[in-house]
């Protein structure tokens, strides 16, 4: 690997799951954090190719609009272009390929307008394959196995995070070509059927991906409301299960994205998902929706300081966090 440039070296951080807000404020944060470059949950899960099209396309104006602040990067190069600049990287990604089930060939189309990491399937079951949340025994389709074969040519990243585990087991097996888990911790430390036993983090290593520990709440804690602490314990477990080069950060905060009210229709007392957070503590609220000491972009650095508690040097900590998804981004996008 060629070492990343001065802009990205540590301690920039590349988060490897973003979807909070995209305004310039957000961006301002985000940036103030320490953030150089995060893959963007561009497009809703569970939509058809209207709607992705018209989120890509909002996406486009807002970047437009704010250009000092941010920009669409597709390469390493880029990336460290726009860190250098002093503006945001943001990778067009989607956490589900359910827009493309009428034809799987316009996968083209996406790696053209600039889009460079995709999973198969969110949490459900659809023409590639099944979810988290569905039959965890249903493994990747005859579809699914041709998205894995396109993906490989047109140097696009697979993601599996949402994946159901036989359909991971799978992906993994059938791709010539790095998979991450973007944001998904070890079901060991945190038992949600959103984050995947160790079998399945070294098999991301195994294939030269990454796992990126996450700090959405609910795959962190059960019980009690997650600190950094929960944090630092994941990130120990993955580096004890894949090894240091396999571990990266994938964040998840939805930062200034839903209200109250949204929240709560979502989350409250019949959520979306009763499996994931259905089996929580009373502690988790609109209040304490996020980590506590992470609730927002600019409190980044605090989880490099976690980890420096912890007794990580900055060798380690430079790969956890931005180091090790270079490496596979390079690896996958050639550039």
């Amino acid at each position: 690997m060629t070492p990343p440039t001065a802009a990205l070296a540590y301690p920039a951080i590349v988060d490897g799951l973003n979807c909070a807000a995209l305004t310039r404020a957000q961006f301002e944060r985000t940036l103030s954090g320490g953030i150089r470059a995060f893959n963007l949950t561009a497009t809703r899960p569970n939509t058809d190719i209207a709607a992705c099209m018209g989120s890509i396309a909002e996406l486009l104006r807002i970047v437009a609009e704010n250009a000092d602040r941010a920009r669409i990067v597709t390469s390493v190069v880029e990336m460290e272009k726009a860190a250098e600049d002093g503006v945001l990287g943001i990778i067009i990604g989607t956490q589900d390929s359910t827009f493309l089930d009428h034809d799987p060939e316009l996968l083209r189309v996406m790696q053209r307008l600039g889009m460079r990491i995709m999973q198969p399937v969110y949490n459900e079951e659809n023409r590639f394959g099944y979810g988290a949340l569905a039959d965890p025994n249903g493994g990747l389709k005859d579809a699914g196995r041709a998205w894995v074969t396109l993906m490989n040519e047109l140097g696009m990243l697979i993601d599996l995070s949402h994946c159901g585990y036989a359909t991971a087991r799978d992906v993994l097996a059938a791709s010539q070509a790095p998979v991450i888990f973007s944001h998904s911790n070890a079901r060991t430390l945190c038992d949600s059927p959103r984050n995947i036993p160790d079998a399945l983090i070294r098999a991301a290593a195994e294939t030269g991906g990454t796992v990126g520990v996450t700090l959405w709440p609910p795959l962190l804690g059960i019980e009690a409301r997650p600190t950094l602490e929960d944090f630092c314990d994941q990130v120990d477990h993955m580096i004890s299960r894949a090894g240091i080069e396999h571990v990266a950060l994938g964040s998840d905060l939805s930062e200034a994205t839903k209200t109250r009210e949204a929240w709560l229709k979502l989350y409250g007392p019949e959520p979306i998902w009763p499996e994931v957070t259905g089996i929580l503590g009373p502690w988790y609220t609109y209040e304490q929706k996020a980590t506590e000491g992470f609730e927002s972009m600019a409190e980044a650095g605090r989880l490099i300081d976690a980890l420096k508690r912890r007794g990580h040097g900055e060798d380690a900590i430079e790969k956890i966090m931005s180091g090790n998804l270079l490496r596979v981004y390079r690896e996958v996008w050639g550039a």
